[in-house]
């Protein structure tokens, strides 16, 4: 039934139902425009949820796939040799297979929350939600978008709600904040957009013959399909020299230096989303002073898109290149790792504790990628999946703390678990899966990331593991010195969660669990979703 219907444009474009509704709801009406808004983003997650559940795995991106023209341009360019025309084609191509399709749920699920969670909003609300649903259109766009141009182009729609959602409704220093996620993001975009157009230019073309005129038409197109096929045949242009070719130009063809130039082109790209050290100073910014329900998003999400974007387009595209860059890979993971965690430890502020968290368990997500095995990769999605769910719903604590009691700072809090049992008994939780508790989603992803990894690289899994140590004695030290301990006297008439708190906080913790116990939720999908990139590195090996 779902194979009839446009399934993963509904879900993208869902939310504009509720941009239409909320134009034309008075802007003084909170209630109305949150109600509408909440809305808006469960209708994504219902019709993910129904995407998930039908999802074949076995079919891999052929299960759902959505093709138009978007535009066809006949280019002036003289016909030589059997070439009778040249065309160049955007299309609209989307699909979804065993990588994006639990990242398409992660997005749904943490954009419902976070709409739930902007009820500490205070002002300008429907500019506020508007901002917000355009944001989630182009997360979904990102995880289902199967043409380089248009994932381009759900990328870069991310950037500009992103800035007026932080520059806006952030704290004090919410727009030099603004500013350099802007500037760091944009570079990074400059340079993966630069990357892609020389793949269009030499790996995208698709020859379609005309036997009536003899002749055959040539098009360059941005389709992933196309680019990933073309670079992986052997008899391929693109992977044919001159000397192959009889001493004819060939305009097509990708050199091995070439590929590991579009190779570092994309890692810096993506590396800046990820972020890799030391590309990471912009994310820190953005975390202490965008607003929480924002920042839910930007960690939960926005984040993943970084290593969403190496995998499919870095990885898959160039295995060979990728074989020779794991080492490299998983040292800029260690290094995320224990950057991160060693800096964690001695910050006095939670949401910078919860910054530099991110950033070193992101350098997990590196260290599963450059094992470049079945285990490995399970690992670094279910990493991925699994600091999505955690870090939205540390975030939303922090939200209902700060409203609370004003403030952040270590020093300002303690003995919550009195005054806020609730609360404090999910923070306690949600700790305990960010240090990678057995039960928990935290521990499979780290320990399947650092399982495929050992297999090729014991001593830098090795190191690894002092990061994995390091995180119990920054995620206790920060949460159990919130939730125990002396309690200011100003904080003993906060109030517990409220419904609307607790709602997305008991559905977080939830899924955390759920992965916690059964991961085969989220591996069952994932079965044959790298089967080709591992074909392409076992013939690699044997050669």
């Amino acid at each position: 039934m779902l194979a009839d219907l446009p399934i993963l444009s509904l879900i993208t474009f869902s939310p504009l139902l509720g941009i239409l509704v909320l134009l034309f709801l008075p802007k003084h009406r909170s209630r109305w425009l949150k109600a509408t808004a909440i809305i808006a983003t469960i209708l994504p997650l219902l019709l993910s949820l129904w995407l998930y559940a039908d999802y074949d795995s076995t079919k891999g991106g052929k299960a759902y796939e959505e093709t138009a023209t978007w535009l066809d341009v006949s280019l002036n360019k003289e016909a030589v040799g059997e070439v009778g025309s040249y065309q160049f084609e955007l299309q609209y191509h989307m699909g979804v297979d065993g990588l994006s399709m639990p990242l398409l749920l992660l997005t749904a699920v943490v954009g419902v929350m976070a709409a739930l969670a902007s009820v500490h909003v205070k002002k300008r609300w429907k500019s506020f939600y508007i901002w917000f649903l355009l944001l989630e259109i182009g997360m979904l766009g990102v995880f289902l978008a199967r043409d380089v141009f248009l994932f381009f182009v759900f990328f870069e729609m991310t950037l500009i709600p992103m800035f007026f959602l932080i520059g806006i409704w952030g704290y004090m220093n919410r727009e030099r904040a603004a500013n350099k996620f802007l500037l760091y993001n944009g570079i990074g975009s400059a340079i993966m957009l630069i990357a892609f157009v020389i793949l269009v230019a030499t790996a995208g073309f698709r020859a379609e013959q005309v036997p009536e005129k003899q002749q055959t038409n040539l098009s360059y197109c941005g389709s992933y399909e196309v680019i990933t096929t073309n670079l992986t045949k052997a008899d391929s242009y693109v992977n044919m020299s001159t000397e192959q070719t009889q001493g004819q130009e060939n305009p097509f063809y990708l050199s091995e230096r070439m590929r590991w130039v579009i190779f570092l082109l994309l890692l810096i790209a993506f590396g800046i989303k990820l972020p890799i050290f030391p590309f990471h100073t912009w994310m820190l910014r953005v975390h202490t002073e965008a607003p929480p329900s924002v920042v839910m998003i930007h960690s939960g999400v926005l984040l993943k898109m970084g290593a969403y974007g190496l995998l499919r387009f870095g990885v898959f595209m160039f295995p060979a290149v990728a074989e020779d860059w794991k080492v490299a890979i998983a040292i800029l993971g260690v290094v995320n790792i224990l950057y991160g965690a060693v800096l964690a430890v001695v910050q006095k502020e939670f949401k910078l504790v919860l910054a530099y968290s991110s950033i070193s368990h992101m350098g997990i997500v590196l260290l599963g990628i450059a094992s470049l095995n079945e285990i490995g990769l399970h690992g670094a999605i279910i990493q991925l999946i699994s600091h999505g769910l955690i870090s939205a719903l540390l975030f939303l604590i922090v939200g209902s703390i700060y409203e609370r009691t004003g403030s952040t700072e270590l020093k300002d809090l303690g003995g919550l678990a009195r005054s806020m049992p609730f609360i404090s008994g999910i923070l306690l939780t949600a700790g305990m899966a960010s240090l990678g508790l057995p039960g928990l989603s935290g521990f499979i992803g780290e320990f399947l990331s650092l399982l495929g990894l050992f297999d090729s690289q014991q001593a830098v899994t090795c190191v690894a593991v002092l990061g994995v140590i390091l995180t119990a004695v920054y995620v206790l030290r920060s949460i159990l010195g919130i939730t125990f301990g002396a309690m200011p006297e100003k904080l003993a008439a906060v109030r517990d969660a409220r419904l609307i708190e607790a709602v997305p906080m008991i559905t977080l913790l939830a899924f955390i669990v759920l992965i916690g116990v059964y991961p085969a939720v989220l591996t069952e999908p994932m079965k044959h979703g790298f089967d080709t990139l591992l074909q392409q590195l076992s013939e690699k090996a044997g050669r």
